[in-house]
């Protein structure tokens, strides 16, 4: 199986994702903050979700809303696009 994931899927692009579903500047979405308390409800998340999805890194909703800080989101994201490149390589 090919890696879909973008090699331009970073931190920085999630944070990005977050602030436009959010409306707000990118530079208000910290590591650590809380994004359900910043205003980021279930249907959003599945859009982030989906639109993740789409670019190869395949983040569960329920992954998701287990913590929801960027942080947290980039750590599962991290990991899969780790795998997806030791997968690679081994081919």
């Amino acid at each position: 199986m090919k890696n879909t994931a973008l090699p331009s899927f970073t931190l920085d692009r999630m944070r990005q994702d977050i602030a436009t579903i959010l409306h707000e500047d990118a530079a208000d979405i910290g590591n650590d903050d809380n994004l359900i308390e910043l205003g980021l409800d279930s249907m959003r998340m599945m859009t982030l979700s989906s639109r993740w999805n789409e670019a190869g890194v395949y983040l569960e909703f329920s992954e998701l809303a287990s913590t929801a800080t960027l942080n947290h989101w980039w750590t599962l994201a991290e990991r899969i696009l780790e795998n997806s490149a030791d997968t690679e390589k081994r081919r």
